[in-house]
């Protein structure tokens, strides 16, 4: 059945969407909740996207301008809108799925939902970063940082790893979000990379010794604000608030650990394909602008300060050279949310 004879699609979710047209895709409703009804306009691209709205507004415009193809944009959140999609099944109206970190891709990947990206998009990609399953591409990286108030701990008193924040000695020093999907993200990077034994020990220090925030945001301004010396965040929050006022930023810098640490890993935000799609070309059109030469720079001017991830796009001078990050060799494919909420679950912090 075509989306455009499909009935309304009134989704109750836990978490708040929105929904955007670009290029001629006619007007949405400016950000109306999830409860409202959600219906996809007609011969137009429908993108679910858990991305940061302006990125995915001004990727999916410059394509629109490119191409002439109108796209539709339904923001949301990472998990909320990946189980929605595996709710939602073969009966999507979503042709094209983007998400802020790439387990909430999985969710969808693991219930064979994603068609398989072209060759050619992934060839785009810089080596090392495409999933083995082919199944879908990053569009942009962010790394794990730990930010630090340089008024209360100089940089030879940080933690050498992400995993000594579990010592005693750093109960109450430091603080996290772990709530929201960018942490849940790192999380699931040190499951894949050192083990359920270890990632639940270091889960269970985290509800005894750190300080938990709202968010990224939250926890950057607790450190600047001397609440707790040190956090762990995404890079480009700092950058980002450092080219503007630096009011949430002033009294910190970043430290990256290197080394293939847990705490070095890069998060992809991730872009897929629905096989259920009804304007598939187009779909994997769209994943082949944002990948691209012209997709990266228009991520790049966002300001977005997250990191290109296409072959010969520079990111922002500002930001230290992906290639030199020296981050965990993980195989994005395997990064599983679902298993670390478990755990987080466990550890009694979710």
């Amino acid at each position: 059945m075509p989306k455009t004879s499909r009935p309304l699609l009134a989704l109750a979710l836990t978490l708040p969407l929105a929904l955007t047209a670009c290029g001629g895709g006619g007007g949405g409703n400016g950000g109306a909740p999830a409860e409202e009804a959600y219906e996809a306009q007609p011969d137009t691209l429908q993108i679910y996207s858990a991305q940061h709205i302006e990125v995915t507004e001004a990727v999916a415009e410059a394509f629109t301008e490119e191409t002439g193809i109108p796209t539709q944009v339904r923001d949301g959140q990472d998990s909320s809108m990946g189980h929605m999609i595996v709710q939602e099944g073969e009966s999507s109206p979503a042709d094209v799925f983007l998400t802020e970190n790439s387990p909430a891709m999985t969710v969808v990947e693991r219930e064979g939902l994603l068609a398989d990206v072209e060759r050619d998009t992934q060839a785009q990609l810089r080596e090392g970063l495409v999933p083995s399953s082919g199944k879908w591409v990053p569009i942009a990286a962010r790394s794990t940082v730990l930010v630090y108030n340089t008024e209360m701990i100089s940089e030879d008193e940080l933690p050498t790893s992400m995993m000594d924040l579990a010592d005693p000695e750093w109960a109450g020093k430091w603080g996290a979000a772990p709530g929201g999907a960018d942490f849940q993200a790192i999380v699931a990077g040190m499951l894949a990379e050192r083990g359920e034994d270890d990632t639940r020990a270091w889960l269970e220090a985290l509800a005894d010794n750190a300080q938990v925030y709202q968010n990224n945001i939250a926890t950057m301004k607790a450190v600047n604000a001397g609440e707790v010396p040190v956090g762990i965040m995404y890079h480009y929050y700092w950058y980002r608030d450092q080219a503007e006022a630096a009011e949430g930023s002033a009294n910190t810098k970043l430290h990256y650990f290197g080394g293939e640490d847990p705490g070095a890993f890069v998060s992809l935000s991730a872009g897929g394909v629905l096989e259920s799609s009804d304007m598939p070309e187009e779909a994997q059109q769209f994943l082949a602008y944002a990948t691209g030469p012209e997709g990266q720079q228009a991520l790049v001017d966002s300001g977005s300060m997250e990191y290109a991830v296409g072959e010969g796009v520079e990111s922002d001078p500002a930001l230290p050279p992906l290639d030199e990050l020296e981050s965990p060799d993980v195989d994005p494919s395997t990064l599983n949310s679902d298993e670390v909420i478990a755990l987080m679950t466990d550890a009694g912090i979710l």
